[in-house]
């Protein structure tokens, strides 16, 4: 069920995206990863209400997303460089890798290839982005005495900076996509 799901909501996704003109790769990080994100955003959010402390809260969300990295990009790339080990290069391969730009070092053995292009850029991003999170999260455990609760002003606060980060993610990465900001990485 949860795959059937998942590929709907790729599917709806690639569609919304294509109809309004986004790329894929903004289209990735915002309808899609919205989409899937949201039943952890729920989670998360239930287990802050029923749990004294926001460990399994905050436990949620890096769990959650160290299976997307770790599984969800570990495995297919383990799978398809053990496929290509297997079957070796062929026509197909030479006629997809040709113009890559290290196609002359690898055209006598082939190997598995995928190329990053954007994956540098929003990497270093959410990183950064990552350790400003963080930092907010380790202030309010100071000034406040716990990462969540406490005053309605300071909630607010925290909550937009929140949005904000996720907002100023999507608009760099996008900026980014659309080849306003280049690319350091290629």
């Amino acid at each position: 069920i949860i795959g059937g799901v998942t590929a709907l909501i790729a599917d709806l996704a690639s569609m919304f995206g294509c109809l309004v003109g986004l790329k894929d790769p903004v289209n990735a990080i915002t309808i899609v990863a919205l989409g899937t994100s949201l039943p952890d955003t729920f989670a998360s959010m239930l287990s802050i209400q029923a749990d004294e402390t926001s460990d399994n809260a905050i436990g949620n969300v890096t769990g959650s997303n160290s299976v997307n990295v770790f599984l969800g990009l570990g495995l297919p790339w383990t799978m398809a460089a053990i496929y290509w080990s297997a079957m070796g290069h062929d026509e197909k391969w030479h006629a997809t890798y040709k113009n890559w730009r290290d196609y002359d070092k690898w055209k006598d053995t082939g190997v598995f290839v995928y190329e990053a292009k954007d994956l540098g850029y929003s990497v270093l991003l959410f990183s950064i982005l990552s350790v400003v999170a963080f930092s907010i999260l380790f202030l309010r455990r100071k000034l406040v005495g716990a990462e969540f609760g406490g005053s309605t002003v300071g909630n607010w606060v925290s909550a937009c900076c929140f949005f904000t980060l996720w907002l100023l993610f999507v608009i760099l990465f996008s900026l980014q996509a659309y080849d306003h900001i280049p690319n350091p990485f290629v």
